[in-house]
């Protein structure tokens, strides 16, 4: 039987030959030739506004790509003419996540493709500051279980249901990405009475997944500076004590995982976007001990590039995640898609790798529930169907099981884009444990198994909300607590548990993107958009 990574090979040879034969994103061969009518350093310093309203939120400030967008510094954007740019900018493509722009006037479409060469070059100026146009009255109230940034607190209790889904297209899809602005002087996280919010750390590059080693430093991956830093130490007043450079020079570093588990980790296991690799490792190293030893081949390429790895508890097997490369492209004609949307499964060293769990669209974050062993995940669902279609998830994953995408979502409904497609498949999708706000882009979870909160926190999950794009009227940009009830089981309900990111005028200065326990038991978030580690630490019932 072929192995897992000579199958990807071939299909990536397959992409590169079609991609030789075609133009960017399937443009017409006349936009390849269009000429470029404006002045470039004109056009950049006009488009850096432009970009910062409509484009920083998928694809970050500096075009480095996040969570819902592909970079714009990488190769195959580069290699596209200013022609091909402005036709894809026009147009888009709306089933794969990308909105089409021709409403805006031409000539504030050719800022933008001057503006994105300005990012690949390094040249791209600042944007002026430009207030949100989204206030709070800019749309009505939300209807139940479904709501917005307006209405997040913390405390609140929320519960969606398979009979709350409306049907596809009942409000319009919506481009609305996040407006990122500076923190303003004092502004923190808000978060439940009895817990109190700290910064553990700030001006990060960008910091993404957050994982506790055993020797309780923390380790976080930076993933669009391609490297992985350490984090040593509480001082009295919340900050990190130490910090170093564990290792640099990976391929979009995302997953971060200790092998074997238990307390005298021999490893540290990294998820790049195409492999995963390994760095030998001992408690306490600040810096990596050897270079990375490759382990196992990914899809890698254009789309979700997050790969997440988790062991098992008695170190037999080790999980991936790996997004689609699109929103709802058919794996039947999209030869890209193959072995994507997955969560893999292989022993330690990358050998007998097979199909964990299937059509899981973008399963972010992985966790193991350490009493049961169960796989958790993260899931980011498609985009298109309207403001509360479809809904992210979290939920515990069973083997073999098939989780909807692309055909199917939530059990028993047909996405419209792929009607009357594997109608055999209808009564074999998983319904999941918890539907969250459509949109959210929920990313890390972990399991609290600290002893600093109060009893009945132990053993729920907490999950970071990245925040939609979308939707009408923003949503996420929060972390969220899933209560198992001590008994490793969801009852569908999530309560929001640290909001405080969006401004009352609706503009954006921080995005959650992981959580994990730290060794005092209280709980570190990372926050992309602002640079930031957070520290959430309960003090009494009469703190706030």
């Amino acid at each position: 039987m072929l192995r897992i990574r000579t199958i990807f090979a071939f299909f990536a040879g397959v992409t590169a030959s079609i991609a030789l034969a075609q133009t960017f994103h399937d443009a017409p061969a006349s936009a390849k030739t269009t000429t470029n009518p404006t002045n470039a350093a004109e056009g950049a310093k006009a488009g850096a506004a432009l970009f910062d309203k409509n484009c920083s939120g998928c694809h970050g400030n500096k075009g480095e790509g996040a969570i819902d967008g592909p970079a714009l510094t990488a190769d195959t954007t580069k290699k596209a003419t200013d022609g091909e740019l402005f036709w894809f900018i026009t147009h888009g493509s709306p089933a794969n996540g990308m909105p089409p722009w021709e409403s805006l006037p031409e000539a504030q479409r050719w800022d933008l493709v001057d503006f994105v060469r300005s990012l690949q070059s390094g040249t791209a100026p600042e944007a002026a500051a430009t207030p949100s146009e989204q206030p709070p009255t800019a749309s009505a109230s939300p209807n139940a279980p479904f709501t917005d940034y307006r209405y997040e607190s913390p405390g609140t209790v929320r519960k969606i249901t398979v009979d709350d889904l409306p049907k596809p297209y009942a409000t319009q899809s919506s481009n609305n990405g996040a407006h990122l602005v500076k923190r303003a002087d004092g502004a923190m996280p808000k978060t439940k009475p009895g817990f109190k919010v700290e910064l553990y750390a700030d001006g990060l590059q960008n910091p993404r997944l957050i994982r506790a080693a055993p020797n309780g430093d923390y380790f976080v991956a930076l993933t669009h500076a391609d490297k992985i830093q350490v984090f040593r130490g509480i001082s009295a007043d919340g900050k990190s004590q130490q910090t170093e450079t564990f290792a640099d020079g990976l391929n979009k570093p995302f997953g971060i995982a200790f092998y074997p588990p238990g307390p005298d980790p021999k490893y540290i296991y990294i998820g790049n976007i195409d492999e995963v690799v390994r760095i030998p490792y001992q408690n306490g190293d600040l810096k990596a001990r050897g270079k990375p030893e490759h382990i196992l081949d990914l899809p890698g390429g254009r789309g979700h590039s997050t790969r997440d790895i988790q062991f098992s508890p008695d170190g037999k097997r080790m999980y991936v995640s790996v997004g689609s490369m699109s929103n709802v492209d058919d794996p039947d004609t999209t030869p890209e898609e193959k072995h994507r949307a997955d969560i893999l499964v292989a022993t330690p060293d990358g050998q007998d790798v097979k199909v964990f769990a299937s059509g899981i669209r973008n399963p972010v974050g992985l966790a193991v529930q350490p009493k049961t062993g169960e796989v958790w995940c993260s899931v980011n669902e498609r985009d298109g169907l309207g403001d509360n279609l479809v809904p992210d998830y979290i939920t515990h994953v069973q083997e073999n099981g098939f989780y909807g995408w692309p055909w199917w979502y939530i059990g028993a409904h047909q996405d419209p884009r792929h009607d009357a497609k594997h109608r055999e498949l209808r009564s074999k999708v998983i319904v999941p444990d918890v539907l969250l706000q459509p949109h959210n882009a929920s990313l890390q979870l972990t399991f609290y198994e600290g002893t600093q909160f109060p009893a009945e926190y132990s053993g729920d999950i907490f999950a970071a909300e990245h925040g939609s794009w979308n939707k009408s009227t923003r949503a996420g940009y929060e972390v969220i607590r899933i209560p198992l009830h001590q008994s490793g089981k969801a009852s569908g309900e999530y309560e929001d548990f640290l909001t405080g990111f969006v401004t009352d005028s609706g503009d954006v200065w921080g995005r959650p993107v992981g959580v994990t326990v730290a060794a005092d038991g209280s709980l570190l978030v990372t926050d992309d958009a602002s640079g930031s580690i957070w520290r959430v630490s309960y003090a009494g019932s009469g703190s706030h």
